[in-house]
């Protein structure tokens, strides 16, 4: 009786958390798909479900059964399923400022100029080193007498 009771109240317990989790998970979705549909506008740039990319010309976030209309490539215009587009696709992501690209520039001189010195070294030599390191620091420690 006591064992039985115990797994209703685990398996209560495993379907109201399938529940919540489902609930969850639907809601991140739902909300997902609205962003994008509110990203969705003429001039921005997507990626397709084929792994093309373009830049939308015409898209009715109302009516999803009507195509959208995808520019890839100057003057090439397809009609696609409003469902095919993936994602939008942030052009500023992958873009890299004048200041970062400064700093990379500095940066990279200050390792060749390291590299050149001597001061740094690959990181296959860093780890001979450490090895080496431990090598030695393992034979001095069998050469001291036991205490």
């Amino acid at each position: 009786m006591d064992s039985s009771f115990l797994l209703l109240i685990l398996f209560a317990g495993l379907l109201v958390f399938m529940f919540l989790s489902s609930r969850r998970r639907m809601k991140k979705q739902k909300a997902e798909l609205e962003q994008k549909a509110r990203e969705t506008v003429p001039g921005a740039e997507v990626l397709l479900q084929g792994g093309l990319y373009g830049t939308i010309v015409e898209y009715d976030g109302e009516d999803l059964d009507k195509p959208a209309h995808v520019e890839i490539a100057p003057g090439v215009v397809i009609k696609v399923h409003s469902q095919a587009i993936l994602r939008i696709v942030d052009s500023a992501a992958g873009t890299v400022t004048e200041d970062e690209y400064i700093e990379a520039e500095e940066t990279e001189a200050e390792y060749v100029a390291g590299v050149a010195d001597g001061d740094i070294t690959s990181i296959s030599d860093d780890q001979r080193a450490a090895r080496q390191h431990a090598a030695d620091a393992e034979r001095d420690d069998k050469d001291r007498p036991a205490v």
